[in-house]
């Protein structure tokens, strides 16, 4: 009953992440476009102007994980102070300010400063406000609420890669900046007019004289609970696994159509469609994990080493084998190990092993992520400048990036 009376709030949501899902590709997958447009002479890939363009889009890529490195903290604070609405509005209205700035500016500082906005935006809004959200807008099955949030970004990222294409061959990119800006449109009016439960509870405590909720009450019980702190070493393995399982996530999402033109010699199209096949496994995973944590019981932490032998096995076929077929395989089992909900899995194993108030948990998890969505881009832009033009393209992916000196 509750999910239907807040049915608004769980599809502003939902068109929250679908937006999402564009903006964490947007300047990867319009790379060379973009570094025309603020100035940079792409016309030779083997220029020194050509790597120095693709290292400012890098730049722009970095700022937007720095931004979300340094709103994720107080994101959830915020929001529980101020309600889910009102950051629900506010991130929508960032995302606007950032596209609309995409699409005129051509300076690339700035364009790194929309990066910024937007992950600020992704992170101290949209994540703050909308994954609760849709947790209290349903709650006979909230973890289903959640897998549903991953399948809308892995939407958005399947089908955008080749709608870039598509439209830069008509000679008509721009309309890759219109369809996200739409769609910031589109979740501001609906966050306007939807209704969220916190909210409306937090304004009926209100009134009668108490806006603590339950859950917080759950985690000051917990805190009471813990008489032994867990091991620093355990601690630092559940953190440092964030970390390393978003550099992969990350530099797989932005690098992976390049990785394909460089290594590859695919086309335009063949490349974007690595992005596509990446999206397409982490959609089956999370569909598959669903299945085998909920019907058969699977510990979270046995799904997680699963997740990580799929991982450095698919990785290490993409970077070893350059035949497409196997290529185009081992991507999507990429997908299927690293993108399908190992992080959110990962967070469950650090609730399990570092028990601690829930908020402070997630923060410093995610905090872990968000520095590893900064750093891959800063290392890309950093070995583009280095060592420029043709090699420069080669170290395009920040997966090869890591292992790179090794294969010789």
């Amino acid at each position: 009953m509750k999910a239907k009376k807040y049915l608004w709030s769980i599809i502003c949501v939902y068109f929250c992440y679908l937006t999402h899902g564009i903006q964490a590709i947007i300047l990867s997958q319009n790379n060379v476009n973009f570094a025309k447009q603020w100035g940079f002479n792409m016309a030779d890939p083997q220029s020194a102007a050509y790597a120095a363009g693709l290292a400012a889009v890098s730049t722009a890529v970095a700022w937007t994980g720095f931004g979300k490195f340094i709103s994720v903290w107080i994101g959830g604070e915020i929001s529980d102070r101020v309600g889910r609405k009102k950051l629900m509005i506010g991130g929508a209205i960032l995302y606007i300010i950032c596209f609309a700035t995409m699409f005129v500016t051509n300076n690339a500082t700035v364009a790194a400063i929309t990066g910024l906005l937007g992950g600020i935006a992704t992170s101290g809004f949209w994540d703050a406000s909308g994954y609760p959200a849709v947790q209290e807008a349903y709650p006979a099955a909230p973890g289903s609420a959640l897998i549903m949030i991953k399948f809308f970004v892995a939407l958005s990222s399947i089908f955008y890669p080749l709608i870039c294409v598509q439209t830069a061959a008509a000679g008509n990119w721009k309309i890759n900046i219109v369809i996200p800006l739409v769609l910031s449109c589109v979740v501001l009016v609906f966050a306007c007019i939807a209704r969220f439960v916190y909210d409306d509870e937090k304004a009926a405590n209100a009134g009668a004289g108490s806006d603590k909720r339950a859950d917080q009450a759950e985690i000051d019980a917990a805190k009471a609970r813990q008489l032994v702190a867990p091991g620093k070493f355990t601690a630092f393995l559940t953190y440092f696994y964030a970390f390393l399982v978003m550099a992969v996530m990350y530099g797989a999402q932005q690098y992976t159509k390049a990785f394909g033109l460089a290594y590859c010699g695919l086309s335009e199209m063949q490349a974007a469609s690595m992005t596509t096949m990446y999206q397409v496994g982490s959609i089956v995973a999370v569909a598959f994990w669903a299945v085998m944590m909920s019907k058969l019981k699977w510990h979270p932490l046995k799904v997680l080493i699963v997740d990580a032998v799929i991982t450095a096995g698919s990785l290490l076929a993409v970077l070893l084998v350059h035949q497409v077929a196997i290529v185009y395989i081992a991507i999507l089992i990429l997908g299927f190990g690293c993108a399908g909900g190992a992080l959110q899995t990962g967070l469950s194993v650090l609730q399990e092993f570092v028990p601690g108030p829930k908020g402070r948990n997630t923060g410093i998890y995610y905090t872990f992520m968000g520095a590893a969505s900064y750093l891959m881009p800063v290392i890309v832009a950093l070995w583009e400048v280095e060592v420029g033009g043709s090699r420069g393209q080669e170290f395009k992916t920040s997966l090869a990036n890591m292992v790179k000196p090794h294969l010789y």
